[in-house]
C-alpha cells in the first residue's frame, strides 16, 4: 500500500492530527483553517477539546479543486510575498499594513525577536483587486496618511487582535461565559476587574479565559513581546473592549448566571429563660432582670451614689 493512502478513521470523528492528514494540511494550516470557520469541529466528549466529524471531512474533501482550493484558502505570506501580489515594494506593503488596509492573520517571533506579520495571501488578492484602493498602490502617500504614519500609527496589532477575538468567539460554541472570555483575554486584567467588578462573575469568567499565546520562556523578553501583542493599549481600542465586556457579561448573566456559594443557615437559638421576680426585700444585688435600667452603666452609678 502506498505510503500516502491514508486509511479512513473509526467512528464517526476523528482528532484534529488525523483530519489534518486527511485534508493534506500541516497542523498549522489546519489550526488556521479552523479559526477562520473554513472547518467546522464538534466537542470531544471523552477528553475535552475538540474533533472533526467524518461527514465534515467528506464535505471538504467532495469540493472541486480539493485539495488546492482549501490549501489557498489557508495560504500566508509575509511582506515580501504580498508585495510581489500587489506589485508594489515591501516598505509600500508595510505601510498599507500599518495603516489597517491589509490586516494580520498570524504572528512569530524570528530568531531576532522581532515580530513577522503574516497575511492571507486570498485576501491580498481581494485587496488589490479592488478598484476603489488603485490610488494607495501607485504614486505618493497621500498627506493624511503620511501624517499618520510620521506620527507611528500601527494598527496591525490591533487588527490582529480583532481577528483573534472573533477566533475565540467562533470556538466559544455559544456559550455565553466563553464569548465573553474572549473579550477579556486581550484587556489588561485590571481592565477586566473594573469592568466586571462582582468577584463572583470575574471568577466565573476566568474559568473560561484561553491559553494565552506564548514564545519562549516565562518572563522572557520574547514571552513579554508577545504578552505585549496581545493586549490592548490604544485607549479607544480598551474602551470598545470594555463597552463590548461589559454587554457580553450582561448577557451571559441573564443567559447563565455565574454560581455563587448558598448562604449559610442562622443557628438555632434556644428561647431565654426568665428566672420568676423575686420581693425587693431578697434581691441581693438590688433590681432584678425585669428592671433593665440595671444594666445601663450611669443609672447604676447614680443608684448607687443615693444609697
Amino acid at each position: 500500500m502506498s505510503a500516502d493512502v491514508v486509511m479512513p478513521a473509526h467512528g464517526t470523528s476523528c482528532t484534529p492530527s488525523r483530519a489534518a492528514r486527511e485534508l493534506g494540511l500541516k497542523r498549522g494550516e489546519f489550526d488556521l483553517a479552523v479559526n477562520l470557520g473554513c472547518i467546522r469541529t464538534v466537542p470531544d466528549e471523552g477528553g475535552g477539546g475538540r474533533r472533526v466529524a467524518r461527514t465534515e471531512i467528506d464535505r471538504l474533501r467532495a469540493a472541486d479543486g480539493f485539495p488546492e482550493t482549501l490549501l489557498e484558502r489557508v495560504r500566508t505570506v509575509g511582506t515580501r510575498e504580498a508585495a510581489d501580489i500587489l506589485h508594489v515594494p515591501p516598505g509600500r506593503f508595510t505601510r498599507l499594513a500599518r495603516l489597517g488596509a491589509v490586516r494580520p492573520v498570524k504572528f512569530y517571533l524570528n530568531r531576532y525577536r522581532a515580530v513577522v506579520w503574516l497575511y492571507l495571501a486570498e485576501e491580498v488578492r481581494q485587496f488589490g483587486a479592488d478598484e476603489d484602493n488603485a490610488y494607495m498602490l501607485s504614486g505618493r502617500t497621500s498627506p493624511g496618511h503620511r501624517k499618520l504614519l510620521d506620527e507611528g500609527l500601527d494598527v496591525r496589532a490591533r487588527n490582529w487582535r480583532a481577528r483573534y477575538v472573533g477566533y475565540l468567539r467562533r470556538q466559544a460554541h455559544g456559550h455565553p461565559w466563553a464569548r465573553a472570555a474572549a473579550v477579556a483575554s486581550v484587556l489588561d486584567p485590571v481592565e477586566v476587574a473594573d469592568a466586571v467588578q462582582d468577584p463572583y462573575e470575574r471568577a466565573h469568567l476566568n474559568r473560561f479565559l484561553p491559553r494565552p499565546l506564548t514564545y519562549g520562556a516565562p518572563g522572557s523578553p520574547a514571552a513579554q513581546l508577545t504578552e505585549r501583542l496581545m493586549t490592548a493599549s490604544d485607549p479607544d481600542e480598551i474602551g470598545w473592549l470594555r463597552a463590548d465586556l461589559t454587554h457580553a457579561v450582561n448577557e451571559a448573566r441573564a443567559e447563565q448566571p455565574a454560581p455563587r456559594p448558598a448562604p449559610k443557615p442562622r443557628p438555632a437559638q434556644a428561647p431565654e429563660q426568665r428566672q420568676p421576680a423575686q420581693p425587693a426585700a431578697d434581691r441581693p444585688n438590688g433590681p432584678g432582670p425585669e428592671e433593665p435600667w440595671r444594666h445601663h452603666g450611669l443609672l447604676g452609678w447614680l443608684r448607687r451614689r443615693s444609697t
